[in-house]
């Protein structure tokens, strides 16, 4: 009987050894962000950029008051760069190829590039959201 007791101890232990070597199970990270399912510029424009820019592309987003700097007005981005959309430029920004102009403060603003190229099955979504979205902002602008 001493070496069924015995048995049952080593099995007991070589179970529990297996249970602390075995691989510990990836978590999620506790902020995860979802990209959306459209590729549409006002759906994007609403989803990523109202809560600060405003609905209207004018800054007065909910998110707008507690920012260290004001979401400038996208309205007047081409009024602030000689009367000319410059679609290169506000693509390499939303994409973060491009610096934030100064005064943004410390990245307050996301990169969505990375964010819209999420789609396992084709990457190039990404560069036809960035593309639909600046595309949306040239629209917004006050004429």
């Amino acid at each position: 009987m001493h070496s069924k007791t015995g048995s049952l101890t080593v099995v007991g232990l070589l179970f529990v050894i297996l249970l602390s070597s075995a691989p510990a199970q990836k978590t999620q990270p506790a902020e995860t962000t979802h990209l959306i399912d459209s590729i549409q510029g006002p759906a994007l424009y609403t989803a990523c950029c109202a809560v600060c820019h405003g609905k209207d592309g004018k800054g007065g987003g909910p998110m707008a008051k507690s920012l260290k700097v004001a979401p400038p007005e996208l309205v007047r981005i081409a009024m602030r760069n000689g009367g000319r959309f410059p679609m290169a430029r506000i693509q390499r920004i939303i994409s973060g190829e491009e610096p934030l102009p100064a005064g943004h403060g410390t990245r307050e603003m996301p990169v969505w590039g990375p964010i819209f190229s999420q789609v396992a099955w084709d990457q190039d979504l990404g560069r036809v959201r960035v593309d639909n979205l600046a595309r949306y902002i040239e629209g917004m602008l006050i004429k």
